[in-house]
C-alpha cells in the first residue's frame, strides 16, 4: 500500500507549504520559525522547512511529536508525570517567543490511536500543559505571536470520512478536499488567498461599524439561540495583524468572521450540526441550552462523557467565548462532506467556541487589563472548543436597540 505523501502530486505539497510560509505565518526575513509536526507527516514538514528557509527564515526548529509515543505516556506513564507538565516545556516556549517565533502546526486526526488510553488522564495532562502555557497560549490568543494550523491526512481519517471506498482511494479524495478547502489546488494560490481576504474585509468593515447589541440564529432543527455582544466589539476573521502590524492566517483553511459574546448575555438552545472530536473521542447530536450565558443543559448521543468533561474543565468552560458566521456556500462547504475534525468542520457552518474569550475581539482588548476585560464581558477559561450548529436553512439577524433588524444570513449564506 502506497504511503499518505505518495497519493498527492509535488506541486500540490509545495504549494501547499509556500501557503503555510507566505500567506500562514507571513514569515519574515531572519524569524525564528518553529513546525510542530507528528513524524508521521515528515514529507510535508521538511517541504515547509524549505519553503521557511526560502523566505528568509534565520533559523528552522522542528518540534517532533510521535502519536505512540505519545500513547504509550498515556497509558503507562506515572500520576506525577501526566499531571505535572515539566518546567523546561515551558522555557523552551518562553524563549521561542522572546525571539519572536512563528509557529506553523500540522495537524491529522488518528481515530484509532488512542482507544485504549483513559480519557480521564487525557484529560488531566492537557489541562496541566495549558496550565502551565498559559502565557504562551495568552500571546497566540491576542496576536501577539503568529501562528497557522493546517491539516493532512491519515489513512484513520481518510477511512472515517469515507467509509465506501479502499484506503488508498480514501486519502486521495481526502487530499484532494484538503486542498480544496485551503484554495492550495490552483494555479496561483498566492493571489486567491489575497482575493479572499478581500471578501472577508469587506464583511468585516460591515460587522463592525454596525456594532449589533446581539445576534439572532434560528434553523428548523431547533436553534434558537439569541447571542448578545459587548460593547466595542470587533469582529475578525481570515487574516488578523500581530502587535507588529504583520498580516497572518492563523488557519488554513479559513472561511469565518467571528467575533466574542458577551459572557452573561447569551441565551437559548443550540443544536449542533457537525460532530465534535474531543480528547479522540467523537461526540455527535449535541444540543446545549443557556441561561444568562452559562451552559445549563447539554446532551449528546454519543460522546456524552467527553462532552461533561470538556464542559467541567473549569468554570469558563460553561461559557462561550467566540461566535461566528460562516457561509454553507464556501469552496469547503460545497464538499458536501462531513470532515469529523473541528477545523475543517467549523469552516463549513456557524459555530460558538466554548471557552476563552480573544482579547483582540474587543477594540483595543491587547491593551487593556484582565479586570477591564472581565467587566467588558469577555470569558476566561484554559480551553477554547469549537462546535458547529450553521445549517442549509440558518437565518441570522442582527439586532440593534431602536432600530430595524437586520438580516445577516439567509438559508446559510451572508446577505451582505
Amino acid at each position: 500500500m502506497k504511503e499518505i505523501y505518495e497519493l498527492v502530486s509535488e506541486e500540490h505539497l509545495q504549494k501547499y507549504a509556500e501557503l503555510a510560509v507566505r500567506i500562514g505565518v507571513n514569515v519574515q526575513k531572519n524569524q525564528l520559525v518553529v513546525i510542530h509536526s507528528d513524524l508521521k507527516n515528515v514529507t510535508f514538514a521538511r517541504l515547509i522547512q524549505t519553503a521557511a528557509y526560502a523566505a528568509g527564515a534565520s533559523n528552522v526548529v522542528m518540534d517532533w511529536t510521535d502519536e505512540q509515543s505519545t500513547k504509550a505516556f498515556y497509558l503507562h506513564a506515572t500520576d506525577d508525570a501526566i499531571d505535572h507538565y515539566p518546567d523546561w516545556q515551558h522555557a523552551r516556549f518562553k524563549e521561542w517567543d522572546d525571539a519572536g517565533a512563528a509557529y506553523i502546526h500540522i495537524i491529522s486526526e488518528n481515530f484509532d490511536v488512542f482507544k485504549d488510553v483513559s480519557p480521564e488522564r487525557i484529560s488531566r495532562f492537557q489541562k496541566s500543559f495549558r496550565t502551565k502555557l498559559e502565557d504562551y497560549y495568552a500571546k497566540i490568543r491576542s496576536h501577539e505571536v503568529r501562528w497557522c494550523l493546517l491539516a493532512a491526512p491519515s489513512f484513520s481519517w481518510a477511512t472515517k470520512v469515507f467509509p465506501s471506498v479502499n484506503k488508498e482511494e480514501a486519502v486521495k479524495t481526502l487530499w484532494q478536499a484538503i486542498l480544496r478547502g485551503a484554495r492550495a489546488d490552483g494555479t496561483n494560490p498566492i493571489k486567491d488567498w489575497e482575493k479572499h481576504d478581500r471578501a472577508f474585509e469587506s464583511r468585516k468593515t460591515f460587522l463592525n461599524a454596525r456594532q449589533f447589541d446581539a445576534l439572532h440564529f434560528t434553523n428548523s432543527l431547533g436553534t434558537d439561540l439569541v447571542v448578545g455582544m459587548p460593547n466595542n466589539h470587533v469582529f475578525i476573521g481570515g487574516g488578523v495583524t500581530d502587535i507588529k502590524g504583520i498580516k497572518f492566517f492563523p488557519n488554513i483553511p479559513t472561511e469565518e468572521v467571528f467575533s466574542v459574546p458577551h459572557k452573561d448575555k447569551v441565551n437559548g438552545k443550540l443544536v449542533a450540526t457537525k460532530p465534535l472530536v474531543y480528547e479522540g473521542r467523537v461526540i455527535s447530536d449535541v444540543s446545549l441550552s443557556f441561561q444568562d450565558g452559562r451552559i445549563t443543559g447539554y446532551d449528546a448521543d454519543t460522546g456524552l462523557e467527553a462532552l461533561h468533561r470538556l464542559i467541567e474543565t473549569d468554570e469558563g468552560s460553561h461559557y462561550l467565548g467566540e461566535i461566528a458566521l460562516v457561509s454553507n456556500h464556501s469552496p469547503l462547504a460545497q464538499t458536501d462532506m462531513l470532515f469529523y475534525n473541528t477545523l475543517f468542520d467549523e469552516n463549513t457552518a456557524c459555530h460558538i467556541g466554548i471557552g476563552n474569550a480573544s482579547p483582540s475581539n474587543l477594540q483595543h482588548g491587547s491593551k487593556l487589563s484582565g479586570k477591564t476585560l472581565k467587566e467588558a464581558g469577555l470569558n476566561t477559561s484554559l480551553l477554547l472548543v469549537n462546535m458547529a450548529f450553521g445549517s442549509e436553512d440558518m437565518n441570522v439577524v442582527g439586532i440593534k436597540e431602536g432600530e430595524t433588524e437586520v438580516l445577516l444570513m439567509k438559508n446559510g449564506e451572508f446577505q451582505f
